[in-house]
């Protein structure tokens, strides 16, 4: 395979919390679809992939999420490899873009230039942008960190801030007071902050060494004790799985703090590209056609609004009828287990919510009642303390690892499709209407050979049904060893 021209890395690290409840710690902002029916992460991918350059793709995210980075990927039928670097917890974008520069660097060496964006951010001219990365890799050849600041419309506080003249960086600013962004807007040499940058791997690693030597010499010591391998599924995604041990070693810091904001080494892009951090349900929502009183919705077909202005209204389920009267300016949200409303004021504060429910370890915070899985996903049904009923959804090709539950016994009834049981090295098939019970202790393993999703309805009993009440034996998707 020849060199690339460009290595572009893609951030999937944020949780989104300012779009609770659309927004998990397990199904983050990346994943949400936007009107076109794309997820966020899915147009990164074609972003990159649309460069006029020939690019190869890195990701990094944690680890619980990189089968679901797989899939989104997947789906594009992209004719590229995807290299995946998997962090055991959140630290910041620092040891990120530092440890995928570092493996850059074992590949292809000091003069390969990366472009690092956001997964959950959006970018709707590609045109601009791709004059945009040619210019900024221009001047990354040219020993330059570059960073691309959005040319402002209007008097984000939002946002952090770039001042520059002439292209070259003066100063970063936090955000900033609704009085100090209005004086930003008028002075003309200000720009928002993208958080997308471009340099060659050598002077990015050279540059932090001088600033922050210990960001650079942790995350070597992370990537020399990572776990490397292929993933034999997705024969297309290499695998670096960052262990905790050495990864806690690495400073929780942004690359903003460690470099771009001391280094007199910057050059700014200023774009106007379409840009957009969705950073919050009233810039999701402006996604959204709007009626003539400035309603928007996500395509609801029973939504009534009487008397009602400037709302906006997401609804997961559009068979449920939603109904405003006489209300202005705010926010709703239903999902199957949440429901927001939100005066549109304080939609940047909604992240207070997805705190509280973290420290009162509210599941809400975490998942959606669906799941997914590698091998596909469950939804629950219904739960109570003693018995929980779940819709399993199997993937055609999917597998369950083979398995025990201590706690719990489990009854299979498929729904439509075929099943391959295992149950206690027995193997047997279920058909449409049939079932079986699997009892708390038997081993047991359910596969799709089929051309078709298979479904089932799994009703579990017993003392314990938390999903760590799992031990595995043997999985197609190596979850026995990195993914456990």
């Amino acid at each position: 395979m020849s060199k690339p021209d460009l290595i572009c890395v893609i951030l999937c690290g944020g949780v989104g919390s300012r779009l609770w409840p659309l927004s998990r710690e397990l199904h983050p902002k990346p994943f949400i679809t936007t009107p076109d029916g794309f997820s966020l992460i899915q147009k990164s991918f074609l972003l990159c992939n649309d460069i006029p350059l020939y690019t190869e793709i890195i990701t990094v995210t944690n680890k619980s999420l990189y089968f679901s980075v797989i899939d989104e990927f997947k789906k594009l039928n992209l004719n590229k490899q995807c290299l995946s670097i998997l962090e055991p917890f959140g630290h910041n974008t620092g040891p990120a873009i530092v440890t995928a520069a570092l493996e850059i660097q074992s590949t292809y060496g000091d003069e390969m230039p990366m472009l690092v964006l956001s997964a959950d951010h959006l970018i709707n001219d590609k045109e601009s942008f791709n004059s945009a990365v040619i210019n900024a890799v221009e001047l990354a050849t040219q020993n330059r960190l570059v960073t691309f600041g959005i040319k402002p419309t209007y008097p984000e506080t939002g946002f952090g801030y770039i001042k520059y003249i002439n292209n070259s960086v003066i100063s970063f600013i936090e955000k900033p007071t609704k009085a100090k962004a209005s004086e930003f807007l008028s002075d003309g040499n200000y720009l928002w902050n993208a958080g997308i940058f471009c340099f060659k791997t050598g002077v990015l690693l050279y540059e932090t060494k001088f600033y922050k030597p210990d960001l650079v010499e942790t995350s070597k010591i992370s990537l020399d004790n990572a776990i490397k391998s292929s993933d034999i599924i997705n024969k297309f995604s290499t695998i670096i799985e960052l262990i905790d041990e050495s990864f806690v070693l690495t400073p929780n810091i942004s690359i903003d703090y460690a470099l771009f904001e001391k280094s007199s080494n910057i050059s700014v892009i200023p774009c106007d590209i379409g840009w957009s951090d969705i950073g919050s349900w009233t810039r999701y929502t402006s996604l959204f056609p709007k009626d003539n009183c400035n309603n928007s919705n996500n395509g609801l077909t029973n939504l009534i609004t009487l008397k009602s202005d400037n709302c906006n209204v997401y609804n997961s389920n559009n068979d449920k009828t939603v109904a405003l009267l006489g209300v202005q300016n705010l926010t709703v949200v239903d999902t199957e287990d949440a429901l927001l409303v939100l005066d549109n004021k304080n939609d940047q504060d909604v992240k207070k919510i997805y705190d509280y429910l973290k420290l009162n370890n509210n599941i809400t915070y975490k998942n959606h009642r669906t799941v997914y899985k590698p091998w596909g996903s469950f939804t629950i049904l219904e739960k109570s303390d003693r018995f929980q009923i779940k819709r399993l959804e199997i993937k055609p090709g999917g597998s369950s690892s083979y398995q025990l539950h201590r706690h719990r016994n489990e009854h299979w009834i498929v729904v439509s499709g075929m099943a391959e049981v295992t149950c206690d090295d027995k193997v047997f098939f279920l058909d449409t209407n049939e079932s079986t019970y699997i009892k708390a202790g038997l081993k047991h393993r359910v596969v799709n050979n089929g051309k078709i999703p298979l479904i089932m309805i799994e009703v579990q009993t017993g003392a314990y049904l938390g999903e760590d009440d799992i031990v595995r034996y043997e999985d197609i998707y190596g979850r026995l060893s990195i993914f456990n």
